[in-house]
């Protein structure tokens, strides 16, 4: 696998709505752990993203951190509209452009502001094409959310020609969590 999608839940959606959240660097820790083995065994070059407040910059925030490690890692958001961040509040603008720095290629599919779903659409179908496969962060069972339309979109794609398709799902992320806290020490 040469280029990989990463997305999922938008930040809201998981009731988190300020970057302190707990669980985000589980979040992250679990994406790295589906990106390490794709770069290591399957000599995996891009990691693509929308770029939307929530997976999509966390899993930019453990691409960057990855940079080090693995220097021919490159990273791309591709936004569906023109300035995707401008109604965001001041605190989410300043994190997505100290994001930004860290990417090597960013793109909008639609070069206006926003101004209907045709975009997401057709941003959602560029990034499908220009992947080999995705990395999603989605749960059945935390009900319907916006990760759930890529999903569909995913497996009918894998059906069709191969796309392979990698779901991190809440547990994997407890997982995560849990196995932390059994291995910290009891005076910490």
């Amino acid at each position: 696998m040469k280029s990989v999608l990463v997305t999922g839940y938008r930040a809201h959606e998981l009731g988190i709505f300020d970057q302190k959240h707990k669980g985000i660097p589980y979040i992250k820790r679990a994406i790295e752990a589906r990106l390490v083995p794709l770069i290591e065994e399957e000599g995996l070059e891009w990691v693509l993203t929308p770029g939307q407040y929530g997976v999509d910059l966390w899993a930019c925030e453990a691409v960057i951190g990855l940079k080090a490690r693995y220097p021919h890692l490159k990273l791309s958001i591709i936004a569906a509209y023109l300035n995707p961040e401008e109604k965001w509040k001041e605190d989410k603008q300043t994190y997505y452009r100290e994001i930004l720095g860290g990417v090597d290629y960013y793109a909008t599919v639609s070069h206006q502001p926003y101004n209907g779903v045709w975009q997401l659409t057709a941003r959602d179908d560029l990034l499908m094409r220009k992947t080999d496969g995705i990395i999603l962060f989605y749960d059945e069972e935390n009900g319907e959310a916006s990760p759930k339309f890529m999903k569909r979109r995913a497996f009918q794609k894998r059906d069709e020609d191969g796309y392979r398709c990698i779901v991190i799902t809440a547990e994997d992320v407890q997982n995560i969590a849990d196995e932390e806290l059994r291995d910290m020490p009891f005076d910490a």
